[in-house]
């Protein structure tokens, strides 16, 4: 596999640092999660369970192996040290300054292993004037400019759907991590990587920066229309809701055809779709005059053969036992009969693992210990020396 024979050590809770290993474990990498004895992440606590295991950790955790290490105790801080001695890469996300009042920062652990790449997930980054802060996905959200702009017009601030976020932040430290490692190949040396949620979110502002930057002005939020182009929205049928993007000139024409709206195909207010978009207001009622004598299911299908894009709004029961992706193989099941989501990451020669669920707390202790010079007395010692 891509990863394989890459040892990579996770201190992990929640979402961005597991998220970002679930990545490199996904690609072949020997993922070992750090946790602790009493408890584990959080999120082996999170609702709803099977069979007593979280759904959720089972989920975000696959592909990787638990230790149970107690990092205050002189022993457990022992033994991660060893442990990172041998391994490649190291992914936290606790709070800045969390690992080094431990003595386990990147510093301290780079003097006996100058090939280890140490990458950490915060919200805020590991300085400026809001590093030492929590910061939660909902947090990054609101000071990243994302909730200005979600919801619709006049309505009351709304986050996005999912903690984009912790998730983009987590595919930022995972590719972050795989071009050290490849750089690493050149130069024989690793490095430290700081990527925050913060940043993240902002990273994702490419049409608002593109507007502020050129006019000074600031967007808000639009509901499902687009920044600057239309008509590119959802729009009301006879029994529910489509979205569509006719923003080229063909796909105009083909909206238009489709609806019977030749009329104003070639109507000033509608030339572009610039022009379109300032006149958004008088166009989309005329869309959806049409649009609701329509079904979903009927119009997409005429839209389809039109070649207008367009998609009907699933809900997660509709995408989890969607035919375009079922066909495609994307949901597998762990042993166990745990259903997993796919890795879209799709390479011809060395496709992603799908091994396992999440391991349950602890369960690779003893394997990961002697791989790296422990005898099984001493690790019945520190075991013992946890509980």
């Amino acid at each position: 596999m891509p990863l394989s024979g890459i040892t990579v050590l996770e201190v992990g809770v929640f979402m961005a640092g597991p998220y970002a290993t679930m990545q490199l474990a996904d690609l072949g990498a020997e993922v070992l999660k750090i946790e602790n004895p009493a408890g584990g992440d959080p999120v082996r606590q999170a609702g709803p369970f099977v069979d007593g295991t979280s759904s959720p950790f089972a989920r975000l955790n696959r592909n990787k192996k638990s230790v149970a290490l107690d990092l205050k105790s002189p022993d457990g801080r022992a033994a991660f040290r060893r442990l990172a001695d041998h391994a490649d890469v190291l992914v936290e996300n606790l709070r800045p300054g969390a690992l080094r009042a431990l003595r386990l920062d990147y510093e301290t652990l780079r003097q006996s292993n100058p090939r280890l790449i140490y990458a950490s997930a915060s919200g805020w980054g590991q300085d400026g004037p809001l590093a030492g802060l929590p910061g939660l996905d909902i947090m990054a959200q609101a000071r990243s400019g994302l909730m200005s702009i979600t919801g619709s017009p006049g309505g009351p601030p709304a986050k996005v759907g999912v903690p984009v976020c912790d998730l983009v932040c987590g595919l930022y430290v995972a590719m972050a991590v795989i071009a050290a490692l490849r750089e690493r190949d050149r130069s024989g040396e690793g490095q430290y990587i700081d990527v925050s949620l913060l940043e993240s979110g902002v990273s994702l502002a490419v049409w608002e920066a593109g507007k502020y930057f050129a006019t000074g002005e600031v967007g808000g939020p639009l509901g499902t229309a687009h920044q600057s182009q239309a008509p590119y929205q959802a729009v009301r049928c006879a029994d529910g809701w489509l979205t569509l993007g006719a923003i080229t000139p063909k796909t105009w024409l083909g909206l238009t055809e489709v609806l019977g709206l030749q009329a104003i195909a070639n109507d000033g207010r509608f030339e572009d779709a610039y022009r379109r978009k300032e006149n958004v207001a008088e166009l989309i009622p005329i869309i959806e005059q049409a649009t609701q004598t329509w079904t979903v299911a009927d119009l997409v299908a005429a839209l389809d053969r039109a070649e207008v894009p367009c998609a009907p709004i699933s809900d997660y029961g509709e995408v989890f036992t969607a035919e375009a992706l079922t066909e495609r193989d994307f949901f597998w099941d762990a042993p166990g009969g745990v259903r997993q989501l796919g890795s879209p990451m799709r390479l011809s020669r060395t496709p992603t693992r799908r091994d396992a669920a999440g391991p349950a707390l602890g369960a690779d202790t003893r394997a990961a210990l002697l791989a790296v010079g422990y005898t099984n007395d001493e690790i019945d010692s520190l075991v013992g020396g946890q509980s």
